[in-house]
This record gives structure tokens, sequence and C-alpha cells, in this order.
């Protein structure tokens, strides 16, 4: 037996000329979808509505630029204090007081100047806060 016997016969396929496919128009139906939850209107045919803007679209305007990394408040008011010379009250994280003037500061700690105590370097993680001395602190 050959693979010849074992196949039956099939009547070729007609073969369509193809100027008919290019007659055929497609057809899409609009679709009148009452969605509750979404606010859905149909698009015109043959156009096609996004369902939502592109995240990339800027039409907006320009993007906004981020917040500085530092504002240099701390800065300010470290000056401040040091050209006015103003005696200020450091409360550090256990809760002890230390009185005297900031002379100078850094990224990482401040020195302060007591008058019947030694100068102090204190690194500023271990700052709970700060005030001016005579004002009255309520911070716990």
């Amino acid at each position: 037996m050959t693979m010849k016997d074992t196949i039956d016969p099939m009547p070729a396929e007609r073969s369509v000329p193809a100027e008919g496919f290019a007659n055929r128009k497609l057809i899409r139906p609009s679709l009148n979808r009452t969605d509750h939850n979404h606010n859905h209107t149909a698009a015109p045919m043959g156009e096609r509505r996004p369902e939502r803007p592109e995240r990339n679209d800027r039409s907006n305007g320009p993007k906004k630029a981020a917040p500085p990394e530092q504002t240099n408040a701390e800065n300010f008011y470290y000056q401040k204090q040091m050209q006015s010379r103003t005696p200020m009250v450091v409360v550090l994280t256990d809760g002890e007081e230390i009185h005297g003037v900031i002379e100078w500061y850094d990224k990482t700690c401040i020195k302060l100047n007591r008058n019947s105590s030694p100068n102090l370097m204190i690194y500023k993680p271990s700052i709970k806060y700060m005030f001016k001395e005579g004002e009255n602190s309520k911070k716990s």
C-alpha cells in the first residue's frame, strides 16, 4: 500500500480572483453601549477615540520642576543666630537641655559656646529641637 492509495482525492478549491477582495468594504457596526460605570460616547465611523489621554502627552504645559533637595532654611537660621549671638537652648533626644551661643555649624554638627562650662560640639542627629533662650517651649 502506498501513500497515494490511502489519501482520498479531494476536489481543488475554486480560486477567487484578486479583484473580488479589493471591492469588499469592512463594515463596523456602531455599538451603543449603556455602561453605567463609564461615560463613553460613540466615536464617528472611521475615527478612533482613545479611552484616556496618553501619559506622555504634555499638552497642559511644561513639566513642573522637582522641588529643590535643600532649601537652605536651616543654614539661614544658623547664620542669623550666629551673627546676632542669640542665646539658645538645645534640647537633646534624651531630654537634656544645653544653654549657649552657636559659634559655627557644618553638615553634621554645631559648636555651642557656653559661659560657665566647656564649649560643646553637638551632632545634629542627637538634637531633638532648639529654641531661643527666654522663649517658653511647650514641645515634647
